[in-house]
């Protein structure tokens, strides 16, 4: 049998295991036993500021000998005992793991065959250089050993003192907002983009009268509308039967009223947008079909189309067109699959927005059942509102409600499997469930202080307990594995003074990377990103302070359970005693006692050691193992080129969405023409001098050039009226002629009223010209296209702007990947700088370097792969990698760096040994708190599944297969 309690050397070269089952990496395997110190006798407690070498064998718990403890935590600490070497003995397959193991053979050897390492002199006591790079871990570790004592000392003061925190700081959930009022714009489009300066300059400078003369493409911001896009069952609905249903719809819908509860009714033609005291037709093709049923539907050109002598644009009222001969500036019209309705409403401040809001609504209410109550045969109809994008965005918070109480329920089923033991005294069944119960704590702290003191919750928010309940309990298991490592025999207080002083670097290198990852998203121009990093940030400090406080103190209450167990397992019963009663609650799930001097080894641990560890070190396991990295990082490059940018607004909804087929149609049918965009002269310009109407000419003309424009489709007030000075002889280069013929101009075409800012002394301080794109479906050209729009407008010798209120969201197309990046670079680097300050061995912060930018390589090119765009939501995700891929990397390199053992193959399989189960713990319960997610009906919560997932098996990848295998290369 090896040497019971024997104490393991001081160690200078400390190793920050994140999620450490054997904290103490000794480079000396063999195993000491302490002299009394002086002023000490054997089996007497130390204080708080001791060394702590374990205590020898002494009387148990059920002696009435015990010594008595010193005074109390602020007594002098008493000094370490000074080790003397033992001789190494054989250990069995339950004993020590270092005994017998530190030579590079297998446990069960004898002793005699088991040569210590050049390294180390002849009394065991290694001679290699020391690194004394302490300064951090020393001063922390005495400060943790001290706190242990305490919570040991009293531990209910220390349970109940953070559950009173978290009542008081709870009550600030009643400020959760009873309906999310996440404003799209503001949370999910770039602060300070450039789109929304624009819109500032256009809302200044250009007025419109929507009451009297309402045009869409001049408006800056978004109206109030509802939209209808119906599809023909045949292959054109320019036939005299399908129109005749449309028509239909179209009445129906106008025919929709709202009658409001103290109120008068809403009429659709009270809050209808007007032209010259109409309201605005649907649908310009359909309303010159109604009024003039002879209209010979085979003369049709598209797009442009001349009606009773106006001008009519079709690019985005009909959809999957199919065209026949060119006439003039448009082709004839054969097909057409697909035509919107547009119906738009007064928009402003005041009652004329709010009715024209009610009406919407009413109108969500009652367009799903149009199509069965109207029997419609010949077409589908899809729909979609101004209001609805925000309505069902709210709407799917909801839905993830039970998949929060099923992720609680499986992280504790876990919880308690993980630390499930035979043993009556080692099982920790309840102190894990209540590790996650600590989790669930910390949420409602967390959230309660930041909805106390104002910060907006967001729906992405939501998915922060998932991934709090799965990491929040990875310091449970550091504690409970390193309090299974202590004395059975010590005090409740010595024992917490141990756990808490070896754990203390190991729980702390974790919460500081985790919160560091998080709070670098603070930096981020996305307020969405903004908010769900503060939330998580925050609410993982206060996983750490519960950590160190109720659970350390339940473990100590626990502490007490296992003494009273032990007790009463050695006491023999005798017939008339009835301790059997009491001794099953107490020593469930078995009455079987271990023995004290075996060291509790978890059988994961030893598969690590005696079958992956052997097997990963193989040369065949490394070629494959080499061969699979090559294609891993091969696909992955290749994915990262693939991978689309860029939030799409329909995945703000859930599946189910009546809006998710609306934009499917839209997508398949109206994709080919894009937005009006708006080409702005910013500064007062001489128009009547030819040289700067030249000028401006040919910055036209350069944006109509572009593949992303159709210059058929352009609409410029001063090419219109320099044919209508010259149609009038009139001298189009003189300044007063100029100006006194722009009111009659404006006359005979009132739209362009809005083309031109004139000031009361005729002088035009800004104008605008409009110009249609096309081919701007995907992400990428959308970001392109703006790209290089504000490309030309820079480049214009006339000063220009470009502006479409889509711009707002376009913006974070090209805003997405710089945020990424500089996130990506800021917290690699503060990774970097915490490994040298906490683990500081040059070799594993290259490797925590080199396993970070190969797992983010990974995740962002497999998204690709999943259908996941780089958005907001993923952005979150990638920075969240980076504290992962540190957890996972950094560990297992310093386990082998710190390793005494001969050869490399060796170092791997000890490293593997030591950290290789906690590890896999810390995947698997992070990976359950998320998985629920996948079965969400929302876009935004499966993708936060979906990219913790390859988190996760990626950075166990990493850390259990690719770093192991490559730290035997050098």
């Amino acid at each position: 049998m090896g040497a019971p309690s024997s104490s393991a050397l001081p160690i200078r070269c400390p190793v920050s295991e994140r999620r450490l089952s054997f904290p103490e990496l000794s480079l000396n395997p063999a195993k000491v036993a302490p002299e009394a110190a002086p002023g000490r006798e054997a089996g007497q407690e130390p204080g708080p500021g001791a060394q702590g070498t374990e205590a020898g064998p002494g009387p148990g718990p059920d002696s009435e000998s015990r010594p008595q403890p010193p005074a109390g935590p602020g007594s002098e600490p008493l000094p370490a005992a000074e080790p003397e070497p033992e001789p190494l003995s054989a250990s069995g397959p339950g004993q020590d793991p270092e005994l017998g193991w530190a030579a590079g053979q297998r446990a069960g050897a004898p002793p005699e065959s088991q040569p210590l390492p050049a390294s180390e002199s002849e009394n065991g006591v290694s001679d290699r250089p020391r690194c004394h790079t302490d300064c951090l871990e020393a001063p922390l570790s005495r400060a943790f050993r001290r706190l242990g004592w305490e919570v040991g000392s009293h531990p209910w003061i220390f349970l109940l003192l953070p559950m009173v925190l978290t009542a008081v700081l709870g009550t600030g959930l009643i400020h959760l907002p009873k309906e999310e009022e996440d404003d799209l714009e503001e949370q999910y489009t770039p602060i300070g983009s450039p789109a929304k300066a624009e819109r500032r300059f256009v809302q200044g400078h250009f007025t419109a009268n929507d009451s009297d003369l309402f045009s869409i493409a001049r408006k800056s911001t978004e109206v109030n509308y509802a939209s209808i896009l119906v599809v023909s069952n045949t292959n054109s609905l320019l036939e005299q039967e399908t129109l005749s249903e449309i028509s239909e719809v179209d009445d129906a819908v106008q025919a929709l009223s709202v009658t409001q509860a103290n109120g008068p009714q809403i009429l659709y033609n009270e809050v209808c947008s007007k032209n010259q005291g109409y309201c605005v037709p649907s649908n310009p093709l359909l309303f010159a079909w109604k009024t003039n049923s002879v209209l010979n539907l085979r003369n049709i050109t598209f797009p442009i189309y001349s009606l009773a002598g106006q001008v009519v644009y079709l690019a985005n009222i009909l959809g999957g067109t199919v065209l026949g001969e060119s006439m003039g500036l448009s082709q004839l019209l054969l097909e057409a699959k697909a035509m919107r309705l547009q119906y738009y409403l007064k928009t402003g401040e005041g009652v004329d927005s709010e009715r024209s809001k009610a009406w919407l609504i009413h109108f969500l209410n009652q367009v799903g059942n149009l199509e069965k109550s109207l029997a419609l045969k010949k077409i589908q109809v899809v729909y979609f509102t101004s209001l609805s994008r925000q309505l069902e965005f709210e709407a799917t918070s909801m839905t993830v409600i039970p998949l929060f109480h099923l992720a609680y329920l499986l992280i504790i089923l876990f919880a308690i499997t993980s630390c499930y033991r035979c043993d009556c005294i080692q099982n920790k069944m309840w102190v894990a469930a209540f590790g996650v119960i600590s989790a669930a704590l910390a949420v409602v702290s967390g959230f309660g202080l930041m909805l106390y003191i104002g910060v907006p919750f967001v729906i992405i928010v939501a998915n922060s307990p998932f991934l709090i309940l799965g990491i929040g309990v990875d310091d449970m298991f550091i504690m409970i594995s390193a309090w299974q490592k202590t004395n059975v025999m010590d005090s409740i207080k010595e024992r917490m003074s141990n756990v808490y002083s070896k754990v203390a670097v190991s729980i702390t290198i974790t919460t500081i990377t985790n919160i560091l990852a998080f709070y670098t998203g603070i930096m981020t121009s996305f307020r969405s990103v903004q908010y769900f990093c503060i939330y998580t940030g925050t609410t993982l400090l206060f996983c750490y302070f519960y950590n160190i406080t109720c659970f350390g103190a339940v473990m100590a209450l626990d502490g007490k359970r296992e003494v009273v167990c032990l007790r009463w397992l050695k006491k023999p019963e005798t017939p008339d005693q009835k301790c059997s009663s009491l001794k099953k609650p107490c020593c469930l799930p078995c009455n079987s006692l271990r023995d004290k001097h075996k060291a509790d080894i978890h059988p994961m641990n030893l598969f690590f050691r005696d079958y992956f560890g052997p097997f990963l070190t193989s040369t065949e396991s490394k070629f494959f193992v080499v061969l699979i990295y090559i294609l891993y990082i091969i696909s992955s490059i290749y994915g990262c080129f693939q991978v689309q940018e860029g939030l799409d607004l329909r995945n703000l909804a859930s599946d189910d969405s009546y809006i998710t087929p609306y934009f499917n149609v839209e997508e398949e049918h109206f994709s080919s023409h894009g937005p009006r965009v708006m080409v702005i002269v910013t500064e007062a310009l001489d128009y009547w001098d030819g040289d700067a109407r030249q000028k401006l000419e040919k910055c036209l003309v350069d944006f109509e050039n572009s593949d992303y424009v159709d210059k058929n489709l352009t609409e410029f007030w001063l090419r219109e009226y320099v044919k209508y000075m010259e149609n009038h002889h009139y001298n189009v280069n003189d300044k007063i002629t100029f100006l006194k013929n722009i009111p009659n101009f404006v006359i005979d075409s009132p739209l362009f009223m809005y083309y031109i800012n004139i000031t009361s002394s005729q002088e035009i301080i800004c104008s605008r010209a409009f110009i249609q794109t096309m081919g701007v479906s995907s992400s990428t050209n959308k970001k392109l296209m703006l790209l290089q729009f504000r490309d030309m407008a820079e480049k214009c010798e006339i000063p220009l702007m470009v502006y479409n209120q889509a711009f707002i969201y376009f913006d974070q197309y090209s805003a997405i990947l710089e945020n990424t990046v500089r996130n990506v670079i800021v917290a690699s680097t503060a990774m970097f700088i915490v490994s040298l300050l906490l683990i500081p061995h040059p070799l594993c912060s290259l490797w925590v370097t080199f396993a970070i930018s190969s797992v983010i390589v990974g995740v962002t090119g497999f998204m690709a792969f999943w259908n996941v765009n780089l958005d907001s939501i993923s952005m979150i995700n990638l920075v969240i990698c980076i504290g992962f891929s540190f957890d996972f990397s950094a560990h297992i390199s310093y386990a082998f760096v710190s390793s005494s053992k001969p050869s490399v193959n060796q170092k791997t399989i000890e490293a593997l040994y030591l950290l290789g189960y906690p590890v896999l713990q810390s995947a698997i319960s992070t990976i359950i708190g998320v998985c629920v997610l996948s079965a969400a009906k929302a876009y935004i919560f499966r993708t936060f599944f979906k990219i913790m997932f390859l988190v996760m098996v990626f950075g166990v990848a990493h850390g259990l297969i690719f770093i192991p295998v490559f730290l035997t290369f050098f």
